[in-house]
């Protein structure tokens, strides 16, 4: 029914998690609140409708993660703030927007998905939410979606990856969901600011 490979399944398994998206496009009128937790009615109305104009498209909970009931998450534009590690340090920096979901993990803000590395599962202008990393060297979960920004040849490089161990010495191996970019290692002293993708939100009509 959902029209989805079994290799799909054994990812959600592995991740804890699935598409929430895909789940309230074949299933009309499931509430999100039933399908999450079990708890109250199988079918909503109200909630199918307003799921409609946006829908939270998947969470990526980790064991350790402590849900907040209501988060006010900042959004930012990395164009206006030029880049992610500018962007980490501008404690002033100015969102341009704020998002409120009910039962996230803690986030520390949200931006807008450019590229195609994460393709299906993330889109471009899709909005990603994240978990700044400071230990960079102890900090990383194995598999995990990141936020990563790199330095390469002296330009930052922004863009969203798992991140796998490598078998090459203080390098990791950034892994897209695309199967047409190849994975890539690097030193772990070329990436410049890190953040776990907790969450992603997608728009599904303009108005």
């Amino acid at each position: 029914m959902l029209g989805i490979t079994p290799q799909t399944i054994n990812t959600w398994i592995s991740r804890n998690t699935f598409n929430a998206e895909l789940i309230y496009a074949k299933c009309e009128g499931v509430s999100a609140n039933w399908l999450l937790t079990g708890c109250g009615s199988m079918i909503n109305e109200q909630e199918r409708e307003v799921n409609a104009s946006l829908q939270v498209q998947e969470k990526f909970p980790l064991k350790t993660d402590n849900l907040v009931d209501l988060q006010r998450i900042p959004l930012y534009n990395l164009e206006a703030t030029a880049g992610l590690v500018s962007l980490f340090n501008d404690v002033d920096a100015i969102p341009i927007s704020y998002i409120s979901l009910p039962d996230l993990p803690a986030c520390d803000g949200a931006v807008y998905v450019r590229g195609d590395s994460m393709y299906p599962l993330l889109k471009s202008g899709d909005i990603v939410l994240y978990k700044q990393v400071h230990d960079m060297q102890y900090g990383i979960f194995w598999g995990e979606m990141y936020l990563i920004s790199a330095n390469v040849d002296g330009d930052e490089f922004v863009t969203i990856k798992y991140i796998h161990k490598s078998e090459r010495e203080n390098c990791v191996k950034l892994v897209s969901h695309n199967q047409h970019h190849e994975p890539k290692d690097i030193p772990i002293s070329m990436i410049r600011a890190l953040a776990l993708v907790k969450a992603s939100v997608r728009y599904n009509t303009i108005r």
